[in-house]
């Protein structure tokens, strides 16, 4: 089987409030529009990825009472939103923090590999943006595991070499 992501759903309260968040602060191109009886899907995406689509949307298949449960959880911040990537993150945080959006954690190195940064949008989803590293701070952080990991082994902690347990 050989599939691709098409097309990925984001839970809002205000329409519009979203549009302007990932459009105007993000960058993303509008590319449709939808209203239905209160309702709205609003499409955009980045144009470099012509065929990867995020729709904004306010509506929730369920009950009245799913409706609030789900507003509740977005206002939160309990539902995970996107996770975008750039290669100029620092750019990329500048022009966020300036448009007063919620940052929840300022660009960090992560353990597991790029650098990155996490925002709220108008509805509280979170959303965080990474650049991936380079080979050279990937170099740099595989040594520094490296030296880590030797150390480890060749430390004795309560009389037990580590090395003996550790890869």
């Amino acid at each position: 089987m050989d599939l691709t992501i098409a097309t990925g759903f984001v839970l809002v309260q205000d329409p519009d409030l979203a549009l302007a968040f990932y459009r105007d602060t993000l960058g993303l191109e509008l590319r449709n529009d939808v209203a239905r009886g209160g309702f709205r899907w609003i499409t955009v995406g980045a144009a470099s990825q012509p065929d990867v689509s995020i729709v904004l949307t306010n509506y929730v298949n369920g009950s009245p009472a799913d409706n609030e449960t789900v507003a509740a959880l977005i206002a939160k911040g309990a539902l995970y939103g996107v996770h975008f990537r750039t290669h100029d993150l620092d750019a990329a945080f500048e022009k966020v923090r300036a448009s007063g959006a919620e940052i929840v954690q300022e660009p960090t190195e992560q353990p597991w590999g790029p650098r990155d940064f996490a925002v709220r949008d108008s509805s509280g989803n979170l959303v965080r943006i990474e650049q991936q590293p380079t080979a050279l701070s990937r170099r740099g952080r595989r040594a520094s595991r490296q030296a880590l990991a030797y150390t480890s082994r060749t430390s004795t902690v309560n009389g037990v070499t580590p090395g003996t347990w550790l890869p």
